[in-house]
């Protein structure tokens, strides 16, 4: 299990309150781990993403239903604080998303959309409390690379995906989307 070396004291949920209102704040094995709020096609792949699953997934046009999504959930697993992009939980784990601002039942299926300065603690450490936390599927999308990881938290990617390719994957195989409908035109 990975986990990072904290100087004492850990950081508590003050720290995370004190930060300025355009940093995302995470606590991770005891440390703080702030960066600003994701940039326009990071956010853009995101809400593709959740558009996708929604309606087979959520509102059960076209799929089974049975899922709440939420975008940026806090997550509160153990002690650890975390800010996925975008989470997931079938309704009979979760039957109704909780009046309180953080989560506390762990998702069972998330996505990251990686970027340069959080990619590293999301493949690393975060991953790590997920797995330990029974998150059975993360997904890595990168909206530069135009890519997309799927792994079945058994330490194993399932696949992999780029360009134009149709995406059929756990825990979301009924549906399919080609994978290029998630990005945004770049600027020339």
């Amino acid at each position: 299990m990975l986990k990072s070396k904290v100087k004492s004291p850990p950081a508590t949920y003050a720290d995370l309150e004190a930060l300025p209102p355009n940093m995302v704040g995470e606590i991770i094995f005891g440390a703080l781990h702030a960066h600003p709020r994701p940039h326009g096609r990071h956010g853009g792949a995101a809400i593709e993403l959740g558009a996708e699953l929604s309606n087979p997934f959520r509102r059960g046009r076209g799929g089974p239903g049975g899922w709440f999504f939420s975008t940026e959930p806090e997550l509160h697993l153990g002690p650890h604080v975390l800010v996925p992009d975008i989470a997931g939980w079938h309704t009979d784990r979760l039957p109704k998303l909780p009046a309180t601002y953080y989560i506390e039942t762990p998702p069972d299926w998330l996505a990251e959309i990686l970027s340069p300065s959080t990619q590293a603690i999301d493949r690393t450490d975060k991953l790590t409390i997920y797995a330990e936390f029974g998150v059975k599927h993360c997904w890595y999308l990168d909206p530069i690379a135009k890519t997309l990881e799927v792994l079945a938290l058994k330490g194993t990617i399932h696949s992999t995906f780029k360009g134009d390719a149709t995406v059929a994957a756990p825990p979301f195989e009924v549906h399919s989307f080609a994978l290029d409908v998630l990005w945004y035109p770049e600027e020339t």
